[in-house]
């Protein structure tokens, strides 16, 4: 990691250390350990705390009046991803964070113990996937198979990076087949490391698919779909604050509040696309209606048995090619919480 990055970091974690330190304990507390195993407790008790890395889903909740739902027992951190959220569960700074497929398995690999409370994937995945592959200015790229040779920006650790690993499978490539350059996958790196022609291949998402068709498209920079499922969202946490009663039962209803959100972002477009990513975020209105219509409607099943499955191919296919040792899927779900978010949606209130 970059010295400037990993500076950021410290300074993101330290704070949602000194955060957890007024008035909201992040560790499990010391009475009786929940079982693993055990039924959730459904009443979040008085004083019950946990601190929560998922700033979307907070402003969601702010902006559909729900917020009261979930204060009284939330601190919300202004922390997510994979690196942000781990070094936090390690500080014990941490219950809950927002991530995609790769973090809970990196986690687990480097000994910390996390399970994954909650999941959301998008419907027509193929069609609306979170990224693309940018083709640098001037390079030919158009297909899948001619990724060998080419410079292939890549991030261990992170979802980009897994996209890699599965686009060359897809292809018939293997890493030898190709120069994978190790960069982080924040902010515009990718990007701009395309036009500056440092890679000639990158994964990037979300508005900066528009913004470097937009920017580099006349200097002959092209993007391509990968033609692969992309969507996973999880919910992660700590396996110990699980174990304490207080803290599972707050975990459970916040989960509750977090898919009751997700509906409302569904259904309330133009409330979403002002209030987050013009108001919030600094995008322009059109920028954030290209955003909307990218992403599609939301997926959050009751039954996460393809989900596991998916999973498990994800960590044979990593295991294989970082050496890690292969690890169980389904280990890493909390099962209790299968249904936790979309009966909250069927209620239509976070309970």
């Amino acid at each position: 990691m970059p010295k400037k990055s990993f500076a950021v970091l410290a300074v993101a974690v330290a704070a949602v250390t000194l955060l957890a330190g007024c008035g909201s304990d992040a560790e499990a507390g010391g009475g009786p350990k929940l079982a693993l195993d055990a039924a959730l407790p459904t009443e979040v008790p008085d004083g019950a705390k946990i601190i929560v890395g998922d700033p979307q889903t907070q402003k969601a909740l702010e902006l559909s009046g729900q917020v009261d739902k979930v204060s009284k027992f939330v601190q919300f951190a202004n922390l997510s991803g994979g690196p942000q959220t781990t070094e936090a569960f390690r500080a014990k700074a941490l219950d809950v964070g927002s991530v995609a497929e790769i973090p809970p398995i990196h986690a687990t690999w480097t000994g910390l113990k996390v399970k994954i409370v909650a999941s959301k994937f998008r419907q027509d995945p193929i069609n609306h996937p979170i990224y693309k592959l940018g083709i640098a200015p001037g390079v030919e790229v158009k297909t899948l198979a001619d990724l060998r040779g080419k410079k292939v920006a890549y991030s261990p650790g992170q979802a980009q990076g897994a996209l890699i690993l599965k686009v060359l499978k897809k292809a018939g490539l293997t890493k030898e087949d190709v120069e994978l350059i190790e960069l982080p996958s924040t902010g515009d790196v990718y990007p701009n490391a395309l036009a500056a022609k440092q890679v000639e291949v990158a994964p990037i998402g979300g508005v900066s698919i528009k913004r470097y068709e937009s920017k580099y498209g006349k200097d002959g920079a092209t993007t391509i779909d990968h033609g692969l499922r992309d969507d996973a969202g999880h919910l992660y946490v700590a396996t110990e604050s699980l174990e304490d009663p207080a803290k599972a039962a707050a975990i459970r209803a916040y989960v509750a509040a977090w898919g009751v959100a997700q509906d409302w972002i569904d259904k309330h477009p133009k409330e979403w696309i002002e209030g987050y990513y013009v108001k919030d975020q600094g995008l322009t209105t059109a920028d954030g209606q290209w955003l909307v219509d990218n992403v599609g409607h939301p997926d959050i099943s009751s039954d996460w048995s393809d989900a596991i499955k998916r999973q498990q191919e994800t960590i044979e296919l990593l295991a294989k090619e970082t050496d890690n040792p292969v690890i169980q899927a389904a280990d890493l779900y909390d099962l209790r919480f299968q249904s936790v978010a979309a009966d909250a949606i069927k209620a239509g209130v976070a309970k």
